[in-house]
């Protein structure tokens, strides 16, 4: 039998291969198709609608995820096949007329005036949904809209192949030791390991982030350092894994929908049922922060300049800001490695959150179930169980090192959304590309990469801990300006002494942070504050620029230069290219397009949320079970600033995040 036909909590990863996917698919769309009409002709059709397409999407999930994690060519011609038609099968949902009448006959029907909660919620938004993705078009405006995402999802799909072909492509193999100078130990024994994974001798160093922010923070050699980050910040930008012309091409199909739906462009559209709602008021959230960082910002520059003699050169900035940052407060970041064994880390953060939210997390092995079936040996799973009750609330997998078969980055998804109240557990992962073991010494992560643990955790609870019982509103399904809230504030444990002492321990003698180190790292934490928050700002900046305001006549790529330059410590080359590989933009038909601001606007979130927990307690069981129950636990099922103001009991206050950066 087909393992992707049949709905499985324990997912036959070892069992899936590429022929089975479009068989598998095609007759899922088929399937969906007969339940399309089921919902047509029900009495009860948003139940219906909620439900309609679980099989289709289980599987869909399952094959985007393997394509991400364990790609091979045979698995991404499959991957590519189905493309057009799933989306096509979306996209004609709200286009089809019979439908759509039957949403609106159900809405002005008696039973939609008593609904009430989530359920009330889902109704407004789906008929806000469907006007918002066609329903009211013409017969020639629906079919355009359909040719619009169609296109859209292949070439977005493209546009992410490149990236992840290009970044292999690349490797720097180093025979001399002496060129090496400045790398730290744990950097030159991963080097080591990658030459000898390839059956090469010396060191290689590659565009994946664990080899690239190393050479790029510590390796002396000027001329080394600017190849790396040139060939970072072109990859893709040229032949033969070229997204130049595809750049354009997704920005001329984005704009061409929402005028088509009645936008003035696509910023308007994707935000118009997400926090801001306008681009002009993302516009002005950036703008606000920008006035407030840029003084700040220049005077780190000029310091920086000064302490290392001279103009900068862009492959230069990393490098001589870890010399600054040394010298200013005797904080080698790399001191701090030792500390945080990923494993550690991992069961640390357990323990923190199980405290705080009262649950229980532990590896299912350890429960005597059966090892679950994986799609690489590296990979984990576990349970995660009310503490309270003793339910499973969900499941999920761990993937933390890089391979030339996984996409870059570090990323949390679904696989099955559930209904705990149903006895039906969630399931999802969490993805990284962090520093992976060498030899006899454990993953030993950066202070940075434990906080992308920490991140990742949070989005994963956001999804296991929803008790929402619409499907289409549990979870992760929020506004993208609110979906990062709940992942950016488990960072802050990454700062506490408190919470330190819990997971970072040092993987030779289990000793916790020196005093003295924790307070190096505390006071160097707002170093060049202000240049990490305007490098965000500035991708926000371009990503709304060029949703907005990019009219097709300018070179694309010329164009986000030009953008990025007033946010940019050095001069950028002319043949920079870094937007030709910023997949988080472009890898998909919406992704973080025109929404790149929500960083920004849910780290304000985060910083403002926090102090709750710093004044009541960073472990406080009460304030974090609040957090669980009016947070984590309520998806989409309220208007997100709804959620926020129960918790926190009023709105946001934007200073929080000035004051945690030193910028205030």
């Amino acid at each position: 039998m087909n393992p992707l036909l049949e709905t499985t909590f324990r997912v036959p990863f070892d069992k899936i291969e590429a022929a089975h996917v479009e068989p598998a698919i095609d007759e899922l769309l088929a399937d969906a198709a007969r339940r399309l009409e089921e919902t047509i002709a029900s009495d009860r059709p948003l139940e219906a609608l909620d439900t309609m397409t679980e099989r289709l999407e289980y599987a869909t999930n399952i094959v985007r995820h393997l394509e991400s994690v364990a790609t091979t060519p045979a698995f991404r011609a499959a991957h590519n096949a189905i493309q057009p038609k799933v989306s096509a099968f979306y996209s004609s949902l709200p286009l089809n007329p019979r439908l759509w009448e039957t949403i609106q006959r159900y809405a002005a029907s008696p039973g939609a005036t008593v609904l009430s909660g989530a359920r009330a919620r889902y109704l407004v938004k789906t008929v806000d949904s469907f006007k918002r993705h066609g329903a009211l078009l013409p017969p020639e405006g629906k079919k355009r809209l359909q040719e619009i995402d169609v296109a859209l999802t292949e070439i977005t799909t493209k546009f992410s192949e490149n990236v992840l072909d290009s970044t292999n492509a690349f490797e720097l193999l180093i025979t001399g030791q002496e060129t090496l100078a400045g790398l730290p130990p744990a950097a030159l024994s991963a080097a080591k390991a990658s030459a000898e994974s390839k059956g090469k001798e010396g060191w290689r160093f590659t565009l994946q982030a664990p080899s690239y922010l190393a050479v790029m923070t510590y390796l002396d050699d000027a001329s080394i350092r600017r190849q790396v980050w040139q060939a970072y910040n072109r990859r893709a930008a040229g032949p033969p894994h070229d997204n130049h012309a595809l750049l354009g091409k997704i920005l001329e199909l984005r704009n061409e929908k929402a005028r088509l739906l009645g936008f003035r462009d696509f910023a308007d559209l994707v935000l118009d049922d997400r926090m801001a709602h306008t681009g002009e008021a993302a516009q002005d959230f950036l703008d606000d922060l920008r006035v407030k960082t840029e003084k700040r910002f220049r005077e780190e520059n000029r310091e920086l300049e000064a302490f290392a003699g001279g103009k900068l050169q862009p492959w230069d900035v990393a490098y001589w800001a870890e010399k600054q940052r040394t010298a200013l407060y005797d904080f080698d970041e790399e001191a701090l490695r030792p500390y945080f064994p990923l494993d550690s880390v991992v069961r640390g953060m357990f323990q923190i959150f199980g405290r705080i939210f009262g649950i229980r997390v532990a590896e299912t092995t350890e429960m005597g179930e059966m090892p679950a079936p994986v799609w690489d040996p590296a990979v984990r799973c576990f349970n995660v169980i009310d503490a309270a009750s003793a339910q499973r609330l969900g499941s999920f997998y761990t993937d933390w090192f890089p391979r030339e078969n996984k996409r870059g980055g570090a990323w949390m998804d679904s696989l099955l959304t559930g209904n705990p109240a149903q006895g039906r557990p969630h399931l999802g992962f969490i993805c990284g590309n962090l520093t992976a073991p060498v030899q006899d010494c454990p993953a030993l992560l950066t202070h940075r990469e434990a906080e992308t643990v920490f991140h990742e955790f949070g989005h994963l609870l956001h999804h296991l801990l929803s008790q929402v019982d619409v499907r289409s509103l549990s979870g992760t399904n929020v506004a993208w300006d609110f979906v990062e809230l709940p992942s950016q504030i488990m960072e802050n444990w990454c700062w506490e002494r408190e919470s330190l002492d819990v997971f970072a321990r040092h993987w030779q003698t289990n000793q916790p942070i020196p005093e003295d180190l924790f307070q190096k790292m505390k006071r160097a934490r707002t170093f060049r504050a202000a240049n990490t928050q305007m490098r965000q700002l500035g991708f926000g900046f371009t990503d709304l620029a060029l949703h907005r305001l990019w009219d097709g006549k300018r070179d694309v790529l010329e164009y986000a230069r030009e953008l990025l330059l007033p946010f940019s410590v050095a001069d950028l080359p002319p043949d920079y290219a870094m937007m030709a590989g910023f997949t988080h933009l472009f890898s998909s038909p919406v992704g973080y397009g025109a929404g790149y601001y929500s960083y920004k606007w849910a780290e304000v979130l985060d910083a403002d949320a926090f102090t709750r927990f710093r004044k009541e307690g960073i472990f406080n069981e009460t304030t974090g079970h609040d957090f669980r129950d009016k947070i984590l636990a309520r998806g989409d099922s309220e208007d997100p600033a709804a959620l926020y103001k129960a918790f926190m009991g009023r709105g946001p206050d934007s200073n929080a995040l000035l004051q945690r950066a030193g910028l205030i």
